[in-house]
């Protein structure tokens, strides 16, 4: 079973930069999309960005279009999200998940995996 292990979340001020990382477990990693959603306290999970299996087609959302990259190295089973221009919205939890089913990879409920999260706060 795979398991999927975020880092690199931490406090930042409005404008800083955080890299985060989301290492996962197995010898399947290529096989699936992955994508990073997040919670902010007394919201839903939405999502945030994703990409597929080779590194291709990457999605955002909207607000963190242009400020947020998200990549994969498949050698390290590794995916990252680099964050950058950081917002105080941008606060909340951020989850790393995997799915087999591309076409649905924003939205949450068709995620095979999840990661337990890391805690990204952007002060003012």
């Amino acid at each position: 079973q795979g398991q999927l292990v975020e880092s690199g979340g931490g406090s930042v001020q409005a404008g800083g930069s955080l890299r985060l990382s989301c290492a996962a477990s197995g010898r399947t990693f290529s096989i699936y999309a992955m994508g990073w959603f997040r919670q902010a306290p007394g919201k839903e999970r939405e999502f945030v960005s994703s990409i597929g299996r080779s590194g291709g087609s990457t999605y955002y959302l909207d607000s963190v279009k242009g400020r947020f990259t998200i990549s994969r190295d498949n050698a390290k089973n590794t995916v990252y999200l680099q964050m950058n221009s950081l917002k105080p919205e941008d606060t909340a939890v951020y989850y790393c998940a995997a799915t087999l089913r591309v076409l649905r990879i924003r939205d949450a409920g068709a995620m095979d995996y999840w990661g337990k999260g890391t805690l990204v706060t952007v002060s003012s």
